[in-house]
């Protein structure tokens, strides 16, 4: 392939795109702060680079898969950031859930500087970031998709051209993020219900998730409460954010949320409780009265 492609952030995502990239024949530089998950990738078949600006001296296209806006900042214009080290045309294209406007104002300094950027929040999980079979919700100017179209291609099964100004990607999954945040909430107290009530957990479970009243986030989240395995896939704090700031977007055109202000409201209980960085399906442990379940030997 022509395009060298570095991707930073090699976490349950971030790997998995990386992956993706590599197994579509792209020449991969990586980044991590962990410098032993950057080795390991470079092991298979990648290059470690030893800093953000390392990895983007060497590639046309970046992809930052960190964790919010304060890492990308850091990523782009910390200490050996990237944003300086850019080819002039070249692209970063963002994964993180951020703050729209915040999106929008980094497209401008990134284009002040000659780079083009594309707004792409992801959704899927981290199976799906391993298979290509993710969703991208993207926005950004044609000359970026030019150059990035393959890479994102390869990376997701679905990418969705929202709009081509920053801003829109991550507005739609803002969107996304409330839904699923509600959805967990929901399962969760469902769950508890059930548990308070006396039901077997395992006959709920399969009744539900043949019924209506069935979710994915109920399917997929109350197997990790049977299991009784809260091994962070998405973590607890990650709701804590990412429904503050839904909660703020809706704010500024003082729009109403009652949902999801409640669902916040329990994500931040979960994780004064203890169990911030635990999975988000953690967030049943604030219901008193319950046994949750043990894990199965």
């Amino acid at each position: 392939m022509t395009i060298t492609a570095g991707l930073i952030g090699l976490g349950a995502m971030g790997h998995g795109m990386a992956q993706s990239l590599r197994r579509a024949g792209y020449l991969v530089h990586v980044y991590d702060v962990r410098s032993d998950a950057a080795q390991t990738f470079a092991k298979e078949g990648g290059v470690a680079a030893g800093s953000p600006a390392e990895l983007a001296a060497a590639c046309d296209v970046v992809v930052s898969v960190v964790v919010n806006a304060a890492q990308t900042e850091s990523v782009l214009f910390g200490p050996s950031g990237c944003a300086a080290a850019m080819k002039p045309g070249s692209v970063f294209v963002m994964c993180s859930t951020v703050e729209p406007s915040w999106s929008v104002a980094l497209e401008k300094r990134l284009n002040d500087m000659g780079l083009l950027y594309i707004d792409a929040p992801i959704s899927g999980g981290a199976a799906k970031a391993a298979s290509g079979q993710m969703t991208m919700m993207t926005a950004g100017e044609d000359a970026a998709y030019a150059l990035a179209d393959p890479l994102l291609n390869a990376m997701a099964a679905k990418v969705y051209k929202l709009g081509d100004t920053a801003g829109a990607g991550s507005k739609v999954k803002i969107i996304n993020q409330l839904l699923a945040g509600v959805h967990i909430a929901a399962a969760a107290e469902a769950m508890a219900l059930g548990l308070r009530e006396g039901v077997d957990p395992d006959a709920l479970y399969e009744v539900i998730t043949h019924s209506a009243g069935n979710s994915w986030m109920f399917e997929n989240r109350m197997a990790h409460v049977l299991a009784a395995d809260y091994t962070p896939l998405s973590a607890v704090d990650i709701f804590v954010k990412d429904l503050g700031l839904v909660l703020d977007m809706a704010r500024s055109s003082k729009f109403p949320l009652p949902l999801s202000a409640t669902a916040h409201q329990m994500f931040m209980q979960a994780s004064t409780a203890g169990f911030g960085r635990e999975d988000d399906s953690a967030v049943i442990k604030i219901f008193p009265g319950i046994e949750l379940p043990k894990a199965k030997e």
